[in-house]
């Protein structure tokens, strides 16, 4: 462990789902993006604890929770292995600096190695300097020759039509 607090970590459960909102929304806050948060706890318990579509970790500090990371799988056809898909990692202000985060990729790096995953991914804004740096520092390469691309509901609809 190399954060400088004492810091665990452990599963979301179902009861958690008004902490994972509210973490979801502090991420908005911080990356200036509030207005685009629709979910609401019974989507999130539907999609989270029903359909299993994704699972949340929480950094825990004096049974705090403190930061959170959602991940879920996807494939890499080359590789011929799952990966782990990291959607959100967030961690409260006053606790930055502390080597939670870092702390947060470690167990995320362990998870995705224990279930046999081949590598591990996640985006992040371009004026995202600090958190881009703390990614370089871990030896994680941009992936500059590839753009995100999203169809969002109402595209969807359309071209299912």
């Amino acid at each position: 462990m190399t954060s400088k607090c004492k810091v665990s970590y452990r599963f979301a459960t179902r009861e958690d789902i008004s902490k994972v909102l509210y973490f979801i929304r502090e991420l908005a806050i911080y990356e200036k993006m509030l207005d685009e948060v629709v979910t609401t706890e019974n989507e999130l318990e539907y999609w989270l604890f029903e359909k299993k579509t994704a699972e949340v970790i929480f950094a825990v500090v004096d049974n705090k929770e403190v930061g959170f990371a959602l991940f879920f799988h996807n494939f890499s056809t080359f590789v011929g292995k799952a990966g782990l898909y990291l959607e959100d990692l967030f961690v409260l202000e006053a606790y930055r600096g502390q080597g939670i985060g870092k702390y947060l990729f470690q167990q995320l790096a362990t998870i995705a190695l224990d279930r046999g995953c081949g590598r591990m991914e996640w985006c992040c804004l371009d004026w995202n300097q600090p958190s881009i740096d703390f990614y370089l520092s871990l030896g994680a390469k941009a992936m500059d020759s590839w753009s995100t691309y999203r169809l969002t509901t109402t595209k969807l609809q359309q071209l299912a039509k």
